[in-house]
């Protein structure tokens, strides 16, 4: 055996069979699963497209293609950027309130009984009010401006979020934290590395479902009385007839709640990587 030749043990065994290097499998079955993913979507427009064209769906229904060049158009007007920059600020501003005082109440009820006697029957009470009807009382209270808007968008967040973080923690097993007192971890650090990281994957769930309620509420919220934002696009577009607009901003809607879902549920494959749960096959 020549002095250069390489020891067999020193080689991964998938070069020594000739193999393609692991990456590429696991680049292969990471596209794939992407792809798997963008069938129901597919299938989707797919519908539409046929729908439309044979008027399966009304006559004024327009087709993908031409929601399509209706949206290019907005684009290249400048008119859907404005709209939309105005849009992203108002759910900025309420899911940040919303969110915060969510989490800030789930956390307090569930950690502390006397936080969850003061705080939980009139949340649950609220909750039950539909939150998208208090449009004509938060424009008694703040007028017709952008307080209201704010205001109905940071409402609607708050309620699955408290629940689900309420529970989460409440569903962290005692014996878990019994062991962990057991070993001397109390106080911050108790709630730090056992009680947070066993409510989060009920905490992501509700974070979930509080952002596709954000959307919901942008989009009544600037269907009344405003002037900018893509809730006004539909409106403007309502009044001339413009149904190709209007499909334009529900795609865009659409969009943007699939976006923020797909950011979370990449938040939670990172964060929850030691969970083991079941894999659908």
């Amino acid at each position: 055996m020549s002095s250069s030749a390489v020891p067999s043990g020193s080689v991964p065994a998938d070069m020594i069979r000739g193999a393609p290097p692991t990456f590429v499998p696991r680049l292969l079955t990471a596209v794939a699963t992407r792809g798997r993913r963008l069938i129901g979507l597919a299938v989707l427009l797919v519908a539409w497209q046929v729908g439309a064209s044979r008027g399966l769906l009304g006559t004024a229904t327009p087709p993908p293609t031409q929601v399509l060049e209706a949206g290019a158009e907005l684009i290249r007007s400048g008119e859907l950027p404005v709209h939309l920059l105005a849009s992203l600020e108002r759910v900025a501003k309420g899911l940040s309130l919303g969110l915060t005082v969510g989490l800030v109440l789930g956390l307090a009820a569930g950690l502390f009984r006397i936080a969850e006697d003061i705080i939980d029957a009139p949340l649950q009470a609220l909750r039950m009010l539909p939150h998208l009807a208090l449009v004509p009382v938060f424009i008694i209270w703040f007028g017709i401006g952008e307080t209201a808007k704010v205001a109905l968008i940071t409402i609607g967040p708050i309620f699955p979020l408290y629940i689900n973080v309420f529970h989460g923690i409440r569903s962290v097993d005692e014996r878990i934290v019994e062991s962990a007192r057991s070993c001397g971890v109390r106080g911050l650090a108790l709630i730090r590395k056992v009680i947070l990281p066993g409510a989060l994957p009920q905490i992501l769930v509700g974070l979930r479902q509080s952002l596709g309620i954000g959307w919901l509420s942008l989009v009544v919220a600037e269907m009344t009385a405003t002037t900018s934002g893509i809730g006004f696009l539909v409106t403007d577009a309502k009044e001339f007839l413009r149904t190709d607009v209007v499909f334009v901003v529900l795609v865009v809607y659409a969009l943007l709640g699939l976006t923020t879902d797909l950011a979370v549920r990449a938040i939670e494959r990172r964060a929850l990587a030691w969970r083991r749960g079941l894999v659908a096959r």
